[in-house]
């Protein structure tokens, strides 16, 4: 079991990424917190640290998370066993229609080369709200290079396939028959509470 890029994200000891890393928790548990959902269903769950956020502060009845990483989920399961985590992917989630009050979904879709098509399969296992977050262009290259990271491609990731503005993100998901709800922006990211509209 390899240490996931993710997992070293998150455990990293530079202060500026702990800042920039829990300022995001702090964006996302002020959205979530208010909808009380019962279900929630962590897409790219990893290791389940967002799960862990949701735990803390009291948040939802049943957690779950799903994840296409063997590795991650080794860890998953390792740092919190009481979560219920299974593998799937994106395009095709092992869950019935409606399933979850929540879908949260953050950190996923600029590395997909079809987001429109994993948004509708979102759409499709959520009953009502999903969190979505992706890197808030250019500011998110900013903080790359802040922190010393990825200066030979300029601050971009490598493994960022879609790059979106935080407008450009809203207009994304609209066009994709979603409603706005609310909108936060913790440096670098966009992140987004959407509704799914009644068919």
């Amino acid at each position: 079991m390899s240490e996931t890029t993710n997992y070293q994200k998150h455990l990293n000891t530079n202060p500026f990424q702990r800042f920039l890393i829990n300022n995001f928790y702090k964006g996302l548990v002020r959205i979530v917190g208010p909808l009380k959902p019962k279900k929630i269903l962590d897409v790219g769950c990893g290791e389940g640290f967002t799960l862990f956020r949701l735990e803390t502060n009291k948040i939802g009845e049943i957690l779950e998370g799903v994840d296409n990483s063997d590795d991650a989920l080794a860890f998953a399961r390792k740092l919190h066993p009481s979560f219920n985590t299974k593998k799937g992917d994106i395009y095709e989630l092992p869950y019935q229609d409606n399933s979850f009050d929540l879908l949260i979904c953050t950190e996923v879709l600029e590395h997909l080369i079809n987001p429109d098509k994993a948004l509708l399969e979102l759409k499709r296992v959520t009953n009502k709200y999903l969190i979505l977050s992706v890197p808030n262009e250019p500011f998110f290259i900013l903080a790359n290079l802040l922190r010393g990271k990825y200066v030979k491609t300029l601050g971009n990731d490598p493994e960022h396939i879609g790059h979106w503005t935080a407008p450009l993100f809203k207009k994304f998901l609209r066009m994709k028959g979603l409603t706005i709800i609310d909108t936060k922006y913790p440096f670098p990211w966009t992140l987004v509470l959407a509704r799914k509209q009644p068919c």
